[in-house]
Formats: structure tokens, C-alpha cells, sequence
């Protein structure tokens, strides 16, 4: 128990100097980068946060964390991945760096036996370009890695939304680069939605979409459904 609890220790404070690095290496190119100041989001993360304090979630679930799509995807979320335990922390407008900025506070605490992640969407939109996104999501992983080394993380592809169709070359990218990375590690697994959304010429399918043409109905979410759980359980 004592070795236990000491190696416990030491993986939260590896974790904690880790964040002040990741922060600090990022903190000075965000200066001159689109990435809005993560604080924009202390009302939501403090509402997990008293969420918590009155039922913790229990060890060893699955995280799912992400911007306004896994946010929209909360009320189903339980049945569309059972049998699953899921603990839904999806915020909307978040990015890439605002999952990373909070997993001290919404991903590290739970210790979840997989996360399942979807950011990059409003990054691309903001004009942060692809690698920017991806040295996030790298710093996410190795922030994820020093805490919690046997988690899984599944990393959901970036949706290609009518109303974002300037921005499809970037979202090719960063999914690329994605992709690349995870085939490259298996603790990392990419789950391409982005395919099956798109037609036989390339362009989203607009059926999939409310008629803001960027959030999901019922059947875009439906798609997404039958490729998550393919990856999650197959």
C-alpha cells in the first residue's frame, strides 16, 4: 500500500511539472497564434467540478472530452456506447489546447481506462494552422502518458461541416497528421467519422446536419455512433 500510494505520488507530480512545461513552452506562441485564452472556460470545468464533489465518477471509465459536438452528444452518449461507463465532459468552443490547458481538472482526476477525444474542429476555423493543432494534441498525450501510462486514447477525426467547407484542406491536414500518429503508437487509436460523412464527390453530407450546417442531427450522430463503437469495441 505505502509503495502504492508513493507511486501514486510520484505520478501526479511528474504530471504537474509536466503541465508547467507544456504550458510554458506554449504560452509564448500562443502570443501570436489564434488559440483564445483558455480561462474563457472556468464557469464550465468549475460546474464539472461541483458536479464532482457531489458524485465522483468512478475509476476507470471513459472519458469522453471534446468541443460542441461531444458536448451536443451528452444526453445519448450512455446508450449510444454501452455497456461503456462513460463520463461525459464535452464543452462547447473548445479547442485543442483548451482540453490540454484543463486535464489537470477534467481528465487526470478520473483515471479513465480510455478517453475518447474530439478538438480541432473550432481550431481549424480560427485559423490555427494544422501542426499548431497537432503540437497540442501531442502535449495532451504526453501530459495523459506521465499521470496515467496505460490509458488509451481514442481520437475522433475532424467532421467535414457545409458551413466549414473553406476550411476542408486544413482539416484533411490535421487529420492526416493525426492519423499518422496514432498508427504509430498503440496506445493511440484514430477514428475516422470524417469519410461517411462526406459523398461520392468529396462534399459533406448535408443530411447529416441542423441547419446551421456545422452541429450534427440525429443522423449525423447516428454515423458516428456505428464508427465509434466499431472502434472502441471491434
Amino acid at each position: 500500500m505505502i509503495g502504492s500510494a508513493r507511486e501514486d505520488r510520484g505520478a501526479r507530480a511528474a504530471a504537474a511539472v509536466l503541465l508547467l512545461l507544456v504550458i510554458g513552452a506554449i504560452a509564448p506562441a500562443r502570443a501570436g497564434a489564434p488559440f483564445p485564452d483558455p480561462r474563457r472556460f472556468e464557469g464550465d470545468i468549475a460546474a464539472f467540478e461541483a458536479a464532482d464533489r457531489e458524485c465522483f465518477p468512478p475509476e476507470g471509465a471513459l472519458l469522453c472530452i471534446g468541443s460542441s459536438s461531444m458536448r451536443m452528444w451528452h444526453p445519448t452518449l450512455a446508450a449510444d456506447l454501452a455497456p461503456a461507463t462513460v463520463i461525459p465532459r464535452g464543452f462547447g468552443g473548445s479547442t485543442m489546447l483548451d482540453a490540454l490547458f484543463f486535464a489537470g481538472r477534467i481528465v487526470l482526476p478520473y483515471r479513465p481506462s480510455a478517453i475518447l477525444l474530439y478538438e480541432g474542429d473550432n481550431d481549424i476555423a480560427l485559423g490555427v494552422p494544422p501542426e499548431k493543432v497537432f503540437a497540442a494534441f501531442d502535449s495532451f498525450v504526453s501530459l495523459v502518458r506521465a499521470s496515467l501510462p496505460g490509458t488509451k486514447i481514442h481520437v475522433i477525426s475532424v467532421k467535414p461541416s457545409p458551413s466549414r467547407r473553406e476550411f476542408l484542406p486544413e482539416t484533411i491536414r490535421v487529420n492526416r497528421l493525426l492519423r499518422e500518429a496514432c498508427d504509430a503508437d498503440t496506445l493511440l487509436a484514430f477514428i475516422d467519422v470524417a469519410s461517411p460523412m462526406l459523398n461520392e464527390k468529396g462534399e459533406p453530407i448535408e443530411e447529416l446536419f441542423l441547419e446551421d450546417m456545422l452541429h450534427m442531427n440525429e443522423k449525423g450522430y447516428a454515423v458516428w455512433r456505428e464508427v465509434v463503437r466499431k472502434a472502441i469495441y471491434e
